[in-house]
């Protein structure tokens, strides 16, 4: 081995598994990404400035999941796979086989955001001004994610 050489971990992208059931460590970044910015939007809304209140950002959160999840398959598929899956269509629903997609991902969370944003009567860039404030989050815990799966 090279003495310049980084050694690269090699971590099961699979934290437990009992019979069929795995939890998987990018599902549990997907958790804490999530909850960790629930919080802190909790936190940040009704300060000064802001119109959200904590009660909104509640179900901003079950928007944004949505988003992301559906956004970032529905990427997958479309961006990267299209003849596969047009041959496939149920396999599409089988997110535990593994396959999202950034860009989908941001694109859903977008268009999740601005409807929420529609259906409060909230300025729809104050809503996506407090995603972009908490997002980092779940970005660091996808990046810690994608290095245990071995895709950096």
């Amino acid at each position: 081995m090279p003495l310049l050489a980084i050694p690269f971990p090699q971590i099961d992208p699979v934290l437990l598994q009992i019979g069929p059931f795995a939890i998987r460590w990018y599902a549990l970044a997907y958790i804490a990404g999530l909850l960790i910015g629930w919080r802190l939007a909790r936190h940040i809304a009704g300060r000064p400035g802001w119109l959200i209140t904590a009660e909104q950002v509640d179900d901003l959160l079950f928007y944004a999941t949505l988003g992301v999840v559906l956004g970032g398959r529905l990427g997958f598929v479309l961006f990267y796979h299209p003849l596969y899956f047009a041959t496939h269509p149920l396999e599409i629903f089988q997110v535990w086989q593994g396959g999202m997609s950034f860009h989908g991902g941001l694109l859903g969370v977008i268009t999740a955001m601005v409807l929420f944003a529609r259906k409060t009567g909230l300025p729809p860039l104050e809503v996506l001004d407090l995603a972009a404030v908490v997002t980092p989050i779940g970005l660091f815990f996808g990046r810690i994610a994608n290095f245990i799966n071995g895709e950096l």
